[in-house]
């Protein structure tokens, strides 16, 4: 929602399926009074799980560093105002029903577009422990899922590097049961960025 007085970021939302975020702003996921700006702000460093963004080396016209969200507070990306998506238990959020290995289609709706280096699907393992906070430990290290856009440098790419609006990737999801939690990332090209949202299943 756009507020009259202040003017508010938004980036990106996952549209289908919904992320926890926007249960939230829909209002299936109980208290947890979000609205829409914050939501599609969730953004921290990229190249998750790397603890930091951006190349190593800045040559002229390369994107500067920048840390990513710490653990405990990846459902946020670090964002204080959506401090509350950290909260984590086994009951405490909505958990729409998939099948392991099913296909599924991921949309992503901008309302900033940004030039694009590639979109992340992570999963947690297999046994990790819904009822301790989301670290980097209790997702698999490499995505179940990645789409790359590959020109380079960006500054020479600008219509190769940026993305269909929406963006719609066919994800087969991996072979898992019970709760698990999906954290999609879609990476700036331009930037030391990310935009981050989890998405919470319930795997047969």
């Amino acid at each position: 929602m756009w507020s009259q007085f202040v003017a508010q970021p938004r980036h990106v939302q996952i549209f289908e399926p919904a992320s926890r975020g926007q249960l939230c702003v829909d209002g299936v996921n109980a208290q947890c009074p979000l609205q829409g700006w914050q939501v599609n702000g969730l953004e921290s460093g990229k190249f998750f799980p790397a603890r930091e963004g951006g190349p190593p080396a800045r040559p002229a016209g390369a994107v500067r560093r920048r840390q990513c969200q710490a653990a405990g507070r990846i459902a946020r990306a670090g964002q204080a105002h959506s401090a509350v998506l950290d909260e984590q238990s086994a009951v405490r959020w909505h958990k729409p029903p998939v099948k392991s290995g099913q296909m599924l289609e991921l949309e992503w709706s901008y309302h900033a577009s940004h030039l694009t280096s590639r979109w992340n699907d992570f999963v947690t393992q297999a046994g990790w422990d819904p009822n301790r906070p989301l670290t980097r430990a209790q997702f698999e290290a490499e995505p179940f899922y990645k789409a790359e856009l590959t020109a380079q440098p960006f500054w020479e790419h600008q219509a190769e590097l940026t993305p269909p609006q929406p963006t719609i990737h066919q994800v087969r999801l991996p072979e898992r049961r019970g709760y698990h939690v999906v954290l999609a990332a879609w990476e700036v090209a331009d930037t030391g960025n990310a935009f981050y949202q989890v998405i919470d299943f319930n795997f047969s």
